[in-house]
């Protein structure tokens, strides 16, 4: 099997050679932010926009940007060609480099980079066809989760809530509220309407969560973005789960009881298709 190579700070090495210090910020602190660029057929997708999001994260932690634009393109694609996967999915991460232990930003810490990349499997057919089961719980994270952080021990433990139950996901409220789920953003239909919590500071602006939007709008899919509280989500005809590797997937149970029919809905089936034949069509073009 041929080895895994890893940018690290300017150079290529295997995985198994690549070395931080042990006062990289990012290991100390969790301070850096990252981003996952999903590949179909050596193609990554929507990759300006998951760039655009580094950099709003990036900016919201007031730490430059290392690299520009064209830069970040040219080494994601070169990760890309130099692993045989025809599917992967692609991470690039940026902490606030190597300093003595103070909470204060440091002055003159140098950036650290770390891309690597990974095969990416698309969801089973078999969970696109049944659904899956989610489970709930207060969303107890920090007020910012619009920032892509690599400080993410709050969505661990709520991923590890599901994965304790046998669910795929843990979907959360906050003061009565839909926010997102521990890896996913949550779309709900109620009736024929297509329903997402607003982007802000509660909720990571997923750029599948922007795909689904755009497909729903030029399909004329009635669709809103407004708040949806928990007993709107508990009677939901169907709830979706997006993220960059899920795609779009259908929640069949929620807490141990069905989600509307107990199976996949009609809307998500149309969007699923939606969505797929816009993945095809991107691909094409390259």
């Amino acid at each position: 099997m041929q080895s895994q190579t890893v940018y690290l700070n300017g150079a290529y090495t295997p995985i198994e050679e690549a070395r931080i210090p042990v006062l990289d910020r990012g290991f100390i602190f969790g301070d850096g932010v990252y981003e996952v660029v999903p590949v179909y057929s050596g193609y990554p997708f929507r990759l300006q926009q998951h760039l655009a999001r580094l950099q709003k994260s990036l900016d919201a932690i007031a730490l430059a940007n290392p690299m520009p634009l064209a830069q970040w393109s040219q080494l994601v694609r070169r990760m890309i060609k130099m692993h045989p996967w025809k599917d992967q999915a692609v991470y690039v991460q940026v902490t606030r480099g190597v300093a003595k232990r103070d909470h204060a930003f440091p002055k003159g810490a140098v950036p650290t980079v770390f891309v690597m990349t990974n095969p990416m499997s698309v969801p089973d057919r078999k969970l696109v066809a049944n659904g899956v089961a989610c489970i709930t719980a207060t969303d107890n994270r920090w007020l910012r989760c619009d920032i892509k952080s690599t400080s993410l021990l709050g969505n661990v433990l709520m991923r590890q809530r599901a994965a304790q139950a046998g669910s795929i996901e843990t979907i959360m409220f906050r003061d009565g509220f839909l926010s997102e789920a521990s890896s996913s953003n949550v779309f709900v239909v109620q009736g024929k309407a297509i329903c997402a919590p607003p982007n802000n500071h509660l909720v990571l602006p997923g750029t599948t969560n922007d795909v689904v939007m755009e497909l729903a709008r030029k399909a004329r899919m009635p669709l809103e973005v407004r708040e949806l509280s928990e007993d709107a989500v508990r009677a939901a005809d169907e709830i979706w789960l997006t993220s960059a590797t899920k795609e779009v997937l259908p929640v069949s149970r929620l807490d141990g009881k069905p989600v509307g029919s107990g199976k996949p809905g009609p809307l998500f089936k149309r969007m699923y298709k939606l969505y797929q034949e816009y993945k095809r069509t991107v691909m094409r073009r390259g």
